[in-house]
């Protein structure tokens, strides 16, 4: 990788407060502190998430509703752990939209729900975005969502449409993807000291499990996992200390967490490439 990437910038385009540390922290952290403009752009605030910690079941949805006002200081803090200065919400001029909960659920039908915004509404923000800070990556989910996640999907969508009505002609477009084999020795660890891996007997059971055919790059971020992780610890209602995130830290290493994998849709792969003929750099090729 290059000493600096001064004039470099990578937007990044996700559904919910922690899934950007989740999916890209060590990714985000590495460039960040190497000259990088990184700007995150969260589509919602969260509010039906389920709340991991008892003293704070008070916040959720189903109680005082207040989940989306303290997932935005949970936000803040972990992109402080990361070194994130520029983090947005995607906005439809003041109002901010409400996360939809799951898939079929009845919080999908409420009239100001990611899922039900109007695409090209929704995609003129992020554009406005894209012609400001002009990234010449962009990062996001697949054409599922990672997951089926409805407010995955969206972001996907969003940002891919974004992406075509924009002014800035956007060089490399990456998915987030996660491949097989990386998950198959994950739930044998699990297995081992006698945890399940989110319920799933094996990979096949997990929808954002991908061949590992499709990753065609691999960013190695272990120089920064000590950041990814305490910004993981700062997403307190979401991801539980005693809970399989942190599991898998103990018992495979916190190299589980610094490997983060990306499908390029967009662009070309360039050197420098791994043994396995993967990219190791996400602005590998980028004219500046």
């Amino acid at each position: 990788m290059k000493s600096s990437y001064e004039g470099y910038r990578v937007l990044l385009v996700h559904a919910h407060p922690d899934d950007e540390t989740i999916n890209n922290g060590a990714t985000m952290a590495l460039y960040a502190e190497l000259g990088a403009s990184v700007t995150l752009i969260t589509c919602t605030r969260g509010e039906e998430g389920e709340v991991l910690v008892p003293d704070l079941s008070h916040l959720a949805s189903s109680a005082e509703d207040k989940l989306g006002d303290h997932r935005i200081t949970e936000l803040a803090d972990a992109m402080k752990a990361l070194g994130i200065k520029d983090h947005r919400f995607l906005a439809q001029g003041e109002k901010l939209y409400r996360d939809s909960g799951m898939m079929g659920t009845e919080q999908n039908n409420r009239p100001d729900v990611f899922w039900q915004a109007d695409l090209e509404e929704a995609s003129d923000y992020l554009v406005s975005v894209i012609d400001e800070i002009k990234p010449h990556i962009l990062i996001t989910y697949d054409e599922i969502g990672g997951y089926g996640h409805p407010d995955h999907i969206q972001a996907h969508r969003v940002a891919m449409r974004a992406s075509e009505k924009a002014n800035w002609q956007i060089q490399k477009i990456y998915w987030n993807t996660m491949p097989k084999s990386v998950l198959a020795e994950s739930m044998a660890k699990m297995k081992e000291i006698g945890s399940d891996f989110f319920g799933a007997e094996s990979v096949e059971d997990l929808p954002f499990a991908k061949d590992d055919q499709f990753v065609t790059t691999l960013i190695d971020g272990n120089s920064h996992v000590d950041r990814k992780m305490a910004a993981m610890k700062a997403h307190l209602t979401q991801i539980a200390l005693d809970g399989p995130f942190f599991a898998l830290s103990n018992n495979l290493g916190l190299q589980v967490w610094g490997h983060e994998y990306y499908t390029l849709v967009r662009g070309n792969k360039s050197e420098p490439f791994d043994e396995a003929g993967r990219e190791t750099d996400i602005f590998a090729g980028v004219k500046i």
